[in-house]
């Protein structure tokens, strides 16, 4: 993936349409950079990644599937919690927050 924007659309993309391993798989790929460069972003990016990995794991529904969930939706939490719009200049990541809360009422976490 070229540019986060790209990204956080196909990622978006990919949650909507259940495919949260490769959802996590595409924003990772953009995170990477971010991390490396102390780019205040990667905070949110990382908690996009959990909320993914949590669904994923929902979705996959082992013995210890909610527990692990539970953690890295609370990791997307504490990472959500430092959003503020001047990091979001496009709208992607609030976009992509809005799904996520939007799928996590479906998966009653």
């Amino acid at each position: 993936m070229k540019t986060l924007a790209k990204a956080l659309e196909v990622y978006r993309t990919l949650l909507e349409e259940g495919a949260y391993y490769e959802a996590h798989e595409v924003l990772e790929l953009a995170w990477h950079p971010l991390r490396k460069a102390d780019d205040p972003r990667r905070h949110l990016a990382k908690g996009l990644i959990n909320a993914a990995i949590a669904f994923e794991h929902l979705r996959r529904a082992r013995p210890k599937s909610r527990r692990v969930a539970l953690q890295a939706m609370e990791a997307y939490d504490r990472r959500k919690g430092g959003y503020r719009p001047s990091l979001d200049t496009d709208g992607r990541f609030a976009h992509c927050i809005e799904t996520v809360e939007r799928i996590r009422i479906g998966w009653e976490i």
